[in-house]
């Protein structure tokens, strides 16, 4: 369905917002310095929303440096010290959550009841978590395991980590980075996607606000080829968390392992739905629908491939596309706006093009093209479902990152299993059953970091987020994030104060 809505004149005031550019470094905004413009475009209407100067390697190399400079005395703050500080950012983003939606829609053409009931009331919870998180980060207890000796754990903040976020959520990527590295103690330089720099810029601007050290949170808005590769190699830098693509990760850990940093990588996905013969059918049309489109389906979790057991399958392949067409393409901004454009016209194609090309081999049931009429200048595409694809094909192997599932057959539970399983990635899954033993048993084999049961896509602050696989590796949110983020200290006191020790004669002297 079309909504074409009202098109408000200002949905959030970029240019006046961030005159003072793109770029913050120490604590204020400042303009990029390598000499080429970037611009971010509202996709739902195709115009430039924001002009700024993109950074150059040497405002990555000031940007490190403040962070560098900040280090020794925000990891020395207390954990009550530093939890204080991040209560306090929740309180500012919770005062400005409603500017944080509209840049987030703004720039992403997500529409606002997404940004309002999702990306910005989740950001705010990681934040409130890791308030209290930072607090925990304990060592195993103390204990004499050798007998005349005492040991414990210390976990010990990192130094200067990169980081490097992709333009699908920009705001909740920004925080997932930002919050687990500086709640254990380090500072970060974040690199947002040039395209979507806007909340990435007012979260660094919140963080001063809430009374948080200049150079703890440091934002360099650049390609990835300079910036990007710039900070990755950076001898400063101790650490790189990446979210992105799996090519491109391949591509940043090899700069990495170069300079032997700590590597935490999330890459792409292409998650199974698995719905068995005795699930609940609408409940899974409901979920399939959802699961694939949130966001405009640019979500490494978003369900890509429902295989469904064949007594269900083309019950659920019908009501799937009654359901679809349902769903209201319109401006962002407007309200009963279901669904928003594509990031930008460069992702629509891309995504039309996998689905013009299944057409050689596989049935479009629904969609499979871009609306005209009012929503014509924006990235918009229909919800799209793919029928009868081989399960080599391109279309269910590869990652598409748009609104389009693929529905294939399974007959046993070995087959569905097995045809979940049968990709590189293993970020996320899902298995539809009333039967506990069989989803169960779906939760152990299906290789993925996630799998939910009757479910696809909630995810909560307490709970890690990371793959399998070619999925990457490490995890975003929870205390288990705090594993990428420290360092593992042993520090071991003698107990006896005898000068001569018993095993020093393994090396000089006898008994």
């Amino acid at each position: 369905m079309h909504n074409p809505g009202t098109t408000t004149p200002e949905r959030f005031p970029a240019r006046h917002r961030f005159a003072a550019g793109a770029q913050y470094i120490g604590g204020r905004l400042t303009q990029g310095t390598s000499g080429r413009e970037q611009a971010v475009v509202d996709p739902a209407t195709g115009r430039e929303v924001y002009v700024y100067e993109l950074a150059s390697t040497a405002d990555v190399d000031a940007a490190v440096a403040a962070a560098r400079a900040a280090f020794p005395g925000w990891a020395g703050a207390t954990p009550g010290e530093r939890s204080d500080a991040l209560h306090r950012l929740a309180a500012v983003l919770a005062g400005r959550a409603e500017e944080f939606a509209r840049a987030e829609s703004l720039q992403c053409g997500k529409p606002l009841k997404l940004t309002r009931e999702f990306d910005v009331p989740g950001t705010i919870d990681n934040t409130a978590f890791f308030a209290g998180a930072a607090r925990q980060l304990q060592g195993q207890s103390a204990g004499e395991y050798s007998g005349d000796h005492t040991s414990y754990v210390r976990r010990e903040p990192i130094g200067v980590v990169g980081s490097v976020a992709p333009w699908n959520y920009p705001l909740q990527m920004a925080a997932w980075k930002i919050l687990p590295a500086i709640a254990a103690g380090n500072t970060i330089v974040l690199k947002p996607a040039e395209i979507t720099p806007l909340t990435s810029l007012l979260f660094a601007e919140a963080v001063t606000e809430a009374g948080i050290p200049d150079g703890v949170v440091n934002i360099v808005t650049g390609t990835g080829r300079e910036a990007g590769e710039h900070l990755v190699g950076h001898p400063d830098v101790a650490m790189i968390s990446f979210t992105g693509s799996t090519p491109v990760g391949r591509r940043v850990a090899e700069i990495a392992t170069a300079t032997v940093k700590r590597l935490h990588l999330e890459l792409g996905g292409k998650a199974p739905f698995v719905v068995f013969d005795d699930a609940d059918l609408d409940a899974a049309v409901h979920g399939a629908v959802a699961g694939a489109l949130i966001n405009t389906g640019q979500d490494c979790t978003a369900a890509t491939r429902a295989y469904v057991q064949r007594p269900l399958h083309d019950e659920f392949v019908a009501r799937t596309a009654t359901l679809m067409e349902t769903v209201r393409l319109g401006d962002p901004f407007a309200a009963g706006t279901d669904l928003g454009p594509l990031v930008s016209r460069l992702q629509r194609d891309r995504v039309a093009g996998f689905v013009d090309r299944a057409r050689a081999y596989a049935r479009v049931v629904t969609g499979g093209e871009a609306p005209g009429g009012d929503l014509a200048d924006g990235a918009f595409y229909r919800p799209t479902l793919v029928a009868d694809a081989p399960q080599d094909s391109e279309i269910v192997q590869s990652e598409i990152f748009g609104p389009v599932l693929v529905v294939l057959p399974f007959d046993s539970d070995d087959e569905g299993i097995a045809l979940a399983n049968d990709t590189p990635y293993g970020l996320a899954a899902s298995a539809w059953s009333r039967d506990v033993y069989r989803a169960n048993r779906a939760t152990r084999e299906i290789k993925a970091g996630c799998v939910w049961v009757n479910d696809h896509i909630p995810i909560i602050s307490e709970m890690p987020h990371g793959g399998y696989r070619a999925s990457g590796f490490g995890k975003d949110m929870s205390a288990y994030s705090f594993e990428e983020y420290t360092q593992i200290k042993h520090v071991m006191f003698d107990n006896t104060a005898v000068a001569r020790k018993d095993w020093h004669r393994t090396v000089f002297g006898d008994r």
